[in-house]
């Protein structure tokens, strides 16, 4: 099968236009002209996943964060960039990533954080004119205190830790969320009026957050791994008859806590 059916596949659901001018989504080593029989998926596009896909017989790998984001001036094992270059080549696999473009659709990285944590009414948060953006925003089923909502965010999420701003003295029902790195989106959760925002890599100075708003940091890798699944399962969809599995091995958080 052509590389390109599987891309097709991925991007019937989220297409490459969406994704940020930043981004590099799409093929990162190979082409959709590469006969492929096989793909793994993971987060990061690292040595361990390309070493995964040898061992267990796959010639493409698609991860949500690309391998190459800027200019390489050299490829050698010095960096993990350039160590995975290699190894990638050498066994002659196709990369392929679905970045910032599952980000912006509605059953993307945000929509499903908002299904596990049993938002309802969703809509996206920083939305375009056909309704794809970044962020999500729903109603619980029921309002209920802050520190319990947090801490069910953090049993549902499968969390070690979370970071948050200073409990909110009302209840939360209106919950605002986007994975990965969303401090951008602050400010648009509290004018949509959410009562906690939800999201990643929040600095220190945002945990002053706007009044009336809470703000919880889940982590960027908590917040966006799920993808994973869902990437799988629209390939299996798309294509029943080819091989498509998630990485078990090679699939980690590089933030570790003590």
């Amino acid at each position: 099968m052509k590389a390109s059916a599987v891309a097709a596949a991925i991007e019937e659901m989220a297409p490459l236009s969406l994704q940020e001018s930043w981004d590099n989504s799409g093929f990162c080593i190979g082409d959709g002209t590469c006969e492929v029989h096989k793909a793994i998926v993971g987060f990061d596009c690292t040595p361990e996943l390309i070493q995964e896909a040898v061992e267990e017989g796959a010639d493409m790998v698609i991860t949500h964060h690309p391998l190459i984001f800027g200019g390489i001036k050299k490829i050698s094992g010095a960096t993990m960039t350039g160590r995975t270059v290699m190894a990638a080549i050498r066994h002659g696999i196709t990369v392929y990533a679905c970045h910032t473009n599952m980000d912006k659709v509605p059953g993307g990285v945000s929509g499903t954080t908002a299904a596990r944590i049993g938002l309802q009414n969703v809509r996206v948060l920083d939305s375009d004119v056909d309704g794809n953006g970044l962020g999500i925003i729903g109603e619980l089923p029921e309002a209920m205190p802050a520190e319990a909502f947090l801490l069910q965010m953090k049993e549902r999420m499968g969390l070690k830790a979370l970071r948050h701003s200073a409990l909110s003295q009302k209840p939360v029902r209106t919950v605002a969320l986007c994975g990965g790195s969303g401090r951008s989106l602050i400010l648009k959760a509290a004018a949509a009026g959410a009562d906690v925002y939800v999201s990643g890599d929040i600095s220190y100075h945002d945990f002053y957050a706007p009044d009336g708003m809470m703000i919880a940091d889940i982590g960027h890798f908590e917040s966006e791994a799920e993808i994973i699944g869902v990437i799988c399962d629209t390939v299996r969809e798309k294509i029943p008859n080819f091989a498509v599995q998630s990485a078990r091995r090679s699939t980690v958080n590089p933030v570790y806590y003590l």
